[in-house]
């Protein structure tokens, strides 16, 4: 969020308190900032993000992509949340 005064302009780094709908607004940003990787390689749901390779060697150059974006926006991932190279093999539920 960012907002003019007769000053500066000035911005959260963070989410403030007391926004009306900030689900939707931090949806609108990831959607726009991993637009080019959407319905290619990854999904975003809010919080969630699903980088989905054809081949265990495009894998990595997926996952380049994504990180190149976090990166470039300061965008920070809770390792406590990842999983990296899961595949659907691994699952009981394909």
């Amino acid at each position: 969020m960012a907002f003019i005064t007769d000053h500066d302009l000035h911005c959260y780094k963070m989410m403030p308190f007391g926004l009306k709908n900030p689900g939707a607004t931090y949806q609108r940003l990831v959607n726009k900032l991993f637009e080019p990787l959407i319905d290619q390689t990854m999904e975003v749901y809010v919080d969630d993000m699903i980088v989905e390779s054809k081949s265990e060697g495009d894998y990595g150059i997926d996952m380049r992509k994504t990180f190149d974006i976090l990166r470039a926006f300061s965008m920070k991932l809770n390792p406590k949340r990842c999983v990296f190279g899961y595949s659907r093999a691994n699952s009981s539920t394909s």
